[in-house]
């Protein structure tokens, strides 16, 4: 591992029962990057960061967090690490004063009265300092979070799914911060089913069912797609669906459309395609576009599963 190096899987297995939670996992996450670990639920987000934590021994494989074994070497690594979990687990019956106050203690944090006012500041936190965590809007108790986990200013904060169930603008709100804390140079790794969210990270590492199917910065996992993805504009886009589905063409119904992957393939086979859209499923319109971060996944689990 070397120094460039905050975290290091190494084909990394957890399993629960016969269920393999976590299967050969490997990467690694760079000092002063946003990683991502993206997927829907059951891809091994939450697993990966619990044995990450430290919170629960992998059943094969290694783990490095600085350096370090995060269950052999876990209290070395605490003052290190900010953990945030998908639960909202501060002290509802405490303000927020005494919430930051309290975490700062944990950690053994002195006078922290001016850290405390300043990640109040960056929270926008400081007028309702005297209200209840109980009392806290879903938004404002995830802000109140990420004080508490930054108090003892970590090199690096863990974030289970931490904008699930939270409103929109508060999840933009959220991701603002975060983007503060990256430029100051923490390492920030986060779990999120939000392919949106996943966008923002420097690299991402797509997961299913606890396997890797990619790994890479968003936009060179978009570009590095060989073939050419359709948008087809069609009257029924399930019954399109099913239709194309008989010749051989996989596709994914967005709104009032379809995207149609076809790989390895561009110029006269997309005319072919496009002439049989039309005739079999009266597609009006039919267009190369730019893939996203979701259409990458939905492509990778395809050829997984081939």
């Amino acid at each position: 591992m070397n120094s460039d190096t905050a975290v290091s899987f190494d084909n990394v297995v957890k399993r629960y029962g016969a269920t393999v939670a976590v299967d050969r996992l490997t990467f690694d996450v760079r000092r002063g990057e946003m990683f991502g670990l993206i997927g829907p639920d059951g891809a091994g987000k939450t697993t990966s960061i619990r044995v990450l934590c430290g919170l629960s021994r992998p059943d094969a494989g290694e783990i490095r967090v600085l350096g370090l074994d995060p269950v052999r070497q876990h209290r070395e690594i605490t003052g290190k690490v900010g953990y945030l979990s998908q639960r909202f687990s501060l002290y509802g019956d405490l303000s927020i004063d005494e919430n930051i106050g309290f975490f700062a203690d944990i950690h053994g944090v002195n006078d922290y009265a001016a850290r405390r006012h300043r990640l109040l500041e960056m929270t926008q936190l400081t007028q309702f300092r005297s209200r209840l965590a109980d009392q806290l809007s879903g938004g404002m108790k995830q802000k109140l979070a990420l004080a508490c986990t930054l108090v003892h200013e970590p090199e690096i904060i863990i974030l289970d799914e931490p904008t699930t169930g939270v409103d929109p603008v508060s999840r933009r709100e959220f991701w603002k911060l975060l983007s503060q804390f990256l430029a100051a140079g923490i390492t920030i790794v986060i779990s999120t089913p939000y392919l949106d969210e996943a966008e923002r990270c420097t690299r991402v590492a797509l997961l299913d069912q606890g396997r890797l199917l990619a790994l890479d910065a968003p936009d060179a996992l978009r570009a590095g797609l060989p073939g050419t993805l359709l948008e087809v504009i069609v009257p029924d886009p399930r019954t399109a669906q099913a239709t194309l589905r008989e010749s051989a063409y996989q596709s994914q119904v967005f709104g009032d459309r379809l995207h149609v992957w076809m790989p390895n393939v561009a110029g006269p086979a997309v005319d072919q395609f496009t002439e049989l859209a039309a005739s079999t499923v009266g597609a009006t319109h039919v267009r190369p576009i730019t893939p996203s971060l979701e259409d990458v996944y939905i492509a990778r689990l395809s050829e997984a599963q081939q």
